[in-house]
């Protein structure tokens, strides 16, 4: 393969990334109703799957562990909350406000019905929710 052919293939496997990482986030970013009660925002999150249980981690920097409510419902597992707008110093000026603020509310579709919440715990700005499987008694 020639150099420039090689070149080539490489810049469009690097637009391809920034195309996803913007796709990214502006879902992240999607602003999902008027007024102070509407979701304004939807954090990421990441899934992982045993044959025991799946966890879902929820990224939640600065909102505070007491103010999330986790529900399951059917096979969605639900998380929301309002993270506040930290207020500025005295006199300072705001200069960029990049981290999401406002009423947040994730719906994660999950893999299998038969989960039931197990645990959950809040460590460096993530959610992490256990969901155990469901023993099938036959």
């Amino acid at each position: 393969m020639s150099t420039e052919r090689q070149y080539g293939w490489m810049w469009l496997q690097a637009l391809e990334l920034v195309d996803q990482a913007e796709r990214l986030q502006r879902r992240f970013l999607r602003y999902l109703g008027p007024g102070d009660a509407a979701v304004c925002w939807e954090p990421p999150v990441d899934i992982h799957e045993t044959a025991e249980e799946v966890v879902v981690v929820v990224a939640l920097p600065g909102v505070a562990p007491e103010d999330i409510e986790i529900r399951l419902e059917d096979a969605r597992l639900i998380v929301s909350a309002t993270r506040s707008l930290r207020r500025a110093h005295g006199g300072a000026m705001i200069r960029r406000l990049e981290i999401p603020h406002g009423r947040f509310l994730r719906q994660v579709i999950l893999p299998d019905a038969a989960l039931e919440l197990t645990a959950s715990q809040y460590v460096n700005g993530c959610l992490e929710v256990h969901l155990s499987r469901l023993v099938s008694r036959t």
